[in-house]
């Protein structure tokens, strides 16, 4: 039984703990979940409760502890075996979030994979819906994987209601991956969604956005889109992105109550911007993400990365303790290195 201290990051150290131990049939306990975390709730939330859920349920696990606000969880797997599945969060709790979860077990499936998965689209603390359709599963693509989404419906808090697909492949390994800058930017895209809002509101998101990045990129070729759609309860979104030659750079913003829309749209603007600013290949969201898979994959993969974030120092630390790998991160030059173990399921 690997031992996993929940108290040295929030929610991620749950998510890559699970998943690596779904994939290698490695039991492990984690203890004091979110404990560390002093402006949250500590222990097990709806969507950390469902990523472990349906993980168990995809390798015939053995779990204890699987209630909400339990500090300690024990996850013993057996086979793997993922398939198709319909997914209720039952609250606005994040599918970003649950996919952090389960996508490793979806890419290393024997046999073709749809969800359907009910709950948050674009929620606190977690990457909308857009982030991963449009910046996580092409930058998952350059791997080798074989995932794709699509978004049905958005839900927002508390209400959740939202409903994407997801579909995979399988594949015999991930590949591994080399990228020490983005490259030239290709375009850039904005993304603005309100939902049980006057729908101007959508437009003048995407609007202050559109203006805030052709201000500073004025060579780049820059697209907005822009809808009001049907919500259970009332929000809104901003997702950038930036398509590069060799990488994908993106960001996002929220809507808050009394923030005027165009405010909301500059966050993600600049957000985007600055990332774009260090021409490095991953921005410090995706970072931290991607660090399970280049573990995974074949070969020696080298990133570098917009910041080496908490986040990044945690997971590198779990996938340590699970798998035979050893990271380099050089924090000067941002850049992380690793031998993937070439995981096969």
């Amino acid at each position: 039984m690997i031992e996993i201290d929940g108290s040295i990051g929030g929610g991620q150290v749950v998510r890559t703990a699970v998943s690596l131990s779904a994939l290698t049939k490695k039991p492990v306990r984690i203890s004091n979940i979110r404990k560390g975390r002093e402006s949250k709730q500590p222990g097990l939330r709806p969507q950390h409760l469902m990523g472990i859920k349906i993980a168990g349920e995809f390798c015939q696990a053995h779990i204890t502890g699987l209630k909400e606000n339990s500090l300690e969880v024990e996850f013993i797997p057996k086979k793997l075996n993922v398939s198709n599945k319909e997914i209720d969060i039952g609250t606005a709790g994040s599918i970003s979030l649950l996919l952090q979860t389960i996508n490793p077990l979806l890419i290393f499936a024997k046999k073709p994979i749809d969800l359907e998965i009910t709950g948050g689209t674009e929620t606190k603390w977690s990457p909308t819906i857009q982030y991963v359709k449009y910046v996580t599963y092409p930058i998952l693509k350059m791997l080798d994987a074989k995932l794709d989404l699509e978004i049905i419906k958005h839900g927002y808090y508390p209400k959740g209601g939202g409903r994407v697909s997801v579909k995979s492949k399988p594949i015999n390994k991930l590949n591994h991956f080399i990228s020490t800058n983005r490259g030239n930017i290709i375009g850039i895209h904005v993304d603005s969604v309100c939902g049980h809002l006057p729908p101007d509101i959508a437009e003048r998101q995407g609007n202050s956005a559109l203006r805030t990045i052709q201000y500073y990129y004025p060579n780049v070729k820059v697209s907005m889109s822009y809808k009001s759609v049907s919500s259970l309860s009332p929000g809104t979104s901003v997702t950038c992105y930036a398509v590069c030659e060799k990488s994908r750079i993106g960001s996002s913003s929220l809507g808050e109550l009394g923030v005027r829309a165009e405010t909301i749209g500059e966050r993600a603007a600049n957000s985007l911007i600055n990332s774009l600013e260090t021409s490095v290949a991953l921005d410090r969201y995706t970072a931290d993400q991607i660090l399970i898979y280049l573990a995974l994959a074949k070969g020696r993969s080298q990133v570098m990365v917009e910041e080496i974030t908490q986040h990044v120092k945690t997971n590198i630390r779990i996938i340590e303790q699970i798998l035979p790998v050893e990271f380099q991160v050089d924090y000067n030059k941002k850049l992380i290195s690793v031998d993937g173990i070439g995981f096969k399921p």
